[in-house]
């Protein structure tokens, strides 16, 4: 189920200014309110939502969170999540463009999943999708098992400059994602020649948890978030965090602050099939816009340590294509795409 590879690439992805039928899905009433309303007339039932990557990883994690929350404000009913991992994301990608005119799917996605569809050369992209809505961001963190020599970035930074080949970095996403841009980026901003730097990719937070508690891998790069639990309990210690300020509930300072000039941010957000109706289109991202307002969501951001990025419909489809293409253009000067 783990995928793994290990890669010795040059990273000048500084190019990226990263801070991601029928009577149809939604409404599932017969008196679903029109596109132009921005409105469901009731809650939405029947969606699924696909997490292209293992149970227990970032998305996974904002997927779950997202249906509780959406069934327990009776946004909607019986939502179902469920995980198809493979290649990056692009195995579940490729599952939901396929799904044309679905309305009772979508996929909770990432940065990740961008630099996926081109270094796995996939036929399906993001931008055959129908963007339905942003919702997060989250700076990255830098961690270490309890048992890790490593105390401080300072000394992690001072032994991987001496040998970075003995040094595995682990990341939970494939090359052009964010857990491998992170560190090739900490990597030029340090001074490493980005040429020697062992980089292995796990296919997930979920596959890279229990790397980083068997001290496996010199260090991870991730979302802070997805082992927040670890992070509490003492058994993962997070050297810095790749935010312009602090993450709350994080005893970790930022790269900024450790004398490091890099900021670097994740995003997630959430895509359905193509051709799609307009009326379930308007319905999922008025149960989107709901959810947002919700005082459940709002402490589930505080609880996982998720910034509110949101944007729906077309903001989030300029969003969508500009990552793509500036992914794109990088991990081809890098000979990935």
């Amino acid at each position: 189920m783990r995928q793994i590879r290990a890669l010795r690439i040059a990273a000048v992805a500084a190019g990226i200014a990263l801070m991601a039928t029928g009577c149809g899905a939604t409404g599932k009433s017969s008196t679903a309110a029109p596109a132009s309303s921005g409105a469901a007339a009731g809650p939405i039932t029947g969606l699924q939502i696909l997490v292209p990557n293992t149970a227990g990883g970032g998305y996974d994690t904002t997927a779950r969170v997202a249906a509780k929350v959406l069934d327990d404000e009776k946004i909607a009913t019986n939502t179902e999540v469920f995980n198809l991992a493979g290649a990056g994301g692009t195995v579940g990608l490729a599952r939901v463009v396929n799904e044309k005119g679905n309305g009772d799917l979508a996929m909770l996605m990432g940065l990740g999943v961008v630099g996926a569809s081109y270094t796995n050369k996939s036929q399906s992209k993001l931008t055959d999708t129908t963007p339905l809505a942003k919702l997060i961001e989250e700076p990255g963190a830098i961690m270490v098992s309890k048992d890790s020599p490593y105390k401080t970035i300072g000394d992690l930074v001072t032994a991987w400059k001496a040998d970075p080949g003995a040094i595995s970095v682990g990341g939970g996403s494939s090359p052009g994602g964010p857990d491998h841009l992170l560190p090739m980026q900490l990597a030029g901003a340090v001074g490493i020649d980005a040429t020697k730097v062992n980089f292995v990719s796990y296919d997930g937070g979920g596959d890279l948890l229990p790397a980083i508690l068997g001290n496996k891998l010199g260090f991870a790069a991730s979302g802070a978030g997805e082992y927040l639990k670890q992070i509490e309990s003492g058994e993962v210690r997070v050297l810095a965090t790749s935010g312009d300020k602090r993450l709350e509930g994080v005893d970790a300072p930022t790269l900024k602050e450790s004398g490091i000039d890099l900021v670097f941010t994740n995003w997630r957000g959430v895509v359905a099939p193509p051709g799609i109706s307009d009326a379930d289109k308007a319905s999922l991202i008025a149960a989107l816009e709901k959810m947002h307002g919700t005082q459940a969501w709002k402490d589930a951001l505080k609880s996982h340590s998720w910034s509110d990025a949101f944007v729906t419909g077309d903001g989030f489809k300029s969003f969508l294509t500009e990552q793509d293409k500036r992914v794109a253009d990088v991990l081809t000067k890098l000979g990935l795409a």
